[in-house]
């Protein structure tokens, strides 16, 4: 062991930075406060090897780190100041629960000898951060900070990846301790037995209408190479969770959709007809089986075989026949190596699946003058494949999600949470993390303005990066509900946008404005080009609020059901 493992004293700052250069962090994100000055010190005796992107939002720190942790399939980092810190930091935090993605927060605290006094922005973060984290402590003495941060790391990666926060006293970032450094982490996963590979294979041979539907945390591109080639020995037809399209290259003949908001209704049928549906990774939300009305509770209509990386998720809410607890690339491994079964009773159902996806990709009409698919249409003939494509929430990202085929693991960056400001703060956290892809950015008007100010974080860093932002005037995901439940009764959902191209020529930045279906090319071709990240604002109709219909359509439905 080297002498400064062991004799080299450290204060708790250094120790932390130490221990995060071990574990081989080269990002963090934050926003800087006075309750961790020391760490700070730190990271600027270690800024050749962690960069520290200074953000300017804590929210949007947070969001940046479960991005690049979704992304690389390492813990994103992020740091953030006591209270008034840790609370805009979990909104991020919340995300990476219901995403699976591993993070780790570490928080700023009051000094040890003020606990339970309320003392200045003191909060008690084990009561706070318990209910949608996998651990969260709080480091009291120096000494332990290496111990802590291994089981941080080894926490958020194992199982079910997910979210660790950690609270960081002041007194103790100063505090000097003699410790050893530990090892770097080790990812922990189950694997499929093979008497349940055997019995896999059983019910397979014995379908006559599978469904797989691929979803969750846990993946890298080893297994999505996995599951491909059991897929396509196979003959079965595969679809996707709630963004989590890219899991499967969407361009093969046996991919057949996207299970969650806005479903082709067709395959929706599938899902609810199918004899067999192998879910692997898939949580089972509300957004993926359509408020749980595609796969019945608590008992489905389909044989169902459920692979999760955490036990915790096997028989949550469905009786499965097939419960198989493991990571995604050992159960991909495995999987890839069983004989194929005979699919002739199935290859028609997903050519027939494909057909309906194909169909369901053509651009559809729009009211107005700027025709939402078309435009995504457009990009998903010009864009590269290894594009990533980010996108906040809304009912502007169901053009996307749509309309734009996913080429490969990792070039889709949306919430599954569905909580609004994303769009921006992932797409910064992107291109830091592989600034040789070129990265998108989907936002609507009101998700943008609640993250838009990352757009300074952009033009600081350097990078080049297209934000489209669709603007409707309006949050419309709540004013197509106001609709179908109250009819004409408009309140609270009106807004007041800037002019954004205008904001991003203020930021330094690139921007426009485009109408007219017509003039996106033009424009994109300039954003594209451009030396800096970009901004085009796509003025949109309020009447196109989904991909299938229009406001004025859900209000005359809705009365019409009133007066019946």
């Amino acid at each position: 062991m080297k002498i400064s493992e062991t004799t080299l004293t450290r204060t708790g700052g250094q120790l932390l930075i130490d221990a995060l250069k071990v574990h081989g962090v080269d990002i963090a994100f934050g926003v800087p406060g006075e309750s961790y000055l020391e760490v700070l010190d730190a990271l600027y005796d270690a800024r050749d090897t962690i960069q520290y992107v200074i953000c300017r939002q804590d929210g949007s720190a947070a969001y940046m780190a479960e991005a690049y942790g979704k992304l690389t399939g390492r813990p994103g980092i992020c740091f953030v100041t006591r209270g008034p810190g840790a609370t805009n930091a979990s909104i991020g935090v919340h995300a990476a629960h219901q995403d699976s993605s591993p993070m780790i927060l570490f928080i700023g605290q009051v000094g040890n000898e003020f606990v339970e006094r309320e003392a200045f922005q003191e909060i008690d973060y084990r009561r706070m951060y318990g209910p949608f984290t996998k651990w969260v402590a709080q480091i009291d003495r120096a000494h332990r900070v290496p111990e802590y941060v291994s089981r941080a790391f080894h926490t958020a990666m194992s199982g079910r990846p997910g979210p660790v926060a950690l609270a960081l006293p002041e007194d103790m970032l100063t505090e000097t301790a003699t410790v050893a450094d530990t090892g770097p982490y080790k990812r922990i996963a189950a694997h499929p037995g093979e008497a349940d590979l055997g019995r896999l294979r059983e019910m397979l041979a014995r379908a006559k209408r599978p469904f797989v539907l691929l979803g969750g945390g846990g993946w890298n591109a080893e297994a999505c190479a996995g599951v491909r080639a059991f897929a396509e020995a196979n003959h079965l037809p595969v679809g996707t969770a709630f963004r989590c399209q890219d899991l499967y290259d969407n361009r093969l003949p046996n991919f057949v959709g996207d299970v969650g908001i806005g479903i082709n209704p067709a395959l929706a049928e599938r899902v609810k007809s199918c004899d067999l549906l192998l879910s692997i990774g898939a949580r089972f939300d509300e957004m993926t089986t359509g408020g749980y009305s595609l796969i019945a509770v608590p008992r489905p209509a389909q044989k169902l075989v459920h692979v999760a990386p955490g036990a915790e998720d096997l028989g949550r809410i469905y009786e499965t026949n097939l419960p198989i607890h493991s990571g995604m690339p050992e159960f991909a491994r495995a999987a890839a190596t069983l004989a194929p079964v005979d699919a002739s009773a199935w290859r028609d159902w997903t050519r027939s699946a494909r057909a309906d996806y194909e169909s369901w990709l053509k651009p559809v009409p729009a009211p107005g003058d700027l025709n939402p698919s078309e435009v995504v249409a457009y990009l998903a003939k010009r864009l590269p494949p290894e594009t990533i494509v980010a996108n906040g929430a809304g009912n502007f990202a169901g053009w996307v999600h749509r309309f734009y085929p996913y080429p490969g693991f990792r070039t889709e960056l949306g919430p599954t949470v569905g909580s609004m400001g994303y769009g921006v703060p992932a797409a910064v956290a992107a291109k830091l993390a592989q600034p040789e892809r070129p990265v998108i950015s989907f936002n609507g008007d009101g998700d943008f303005l609640m993250n838009g100010q990352e757009l300074a974080t952009a033009a600081q860093y350097g990078l080049k990066i297209v934000f489209l932002v669709v603007n409707n005037g309006m949050y419309g995901t709540i004013r197509m509900h106001q609709e179908r439940d109250h009819p004409g009764r408009v309140s609270g959902t009106e807004l007041k946008n800037p002019d954004f191209a205008a904001l991003a020529r203020a930021y330094g930045l690139h921007g426009e404005m485009v109408e007219k279906t017509a003039d996106f090319g033009a424009a994109f071709e300039r954003a594209w080009n451009a030396k800096s990240a970009s901004l085009i604002e796509l003025r949109i109709d309020p009447e196109a609020i989904t991909t299938r219909t229009t406001l004025s359509a859900i209000r005359a439905a809705a009365l019409k059901k009133q007066q019946s």
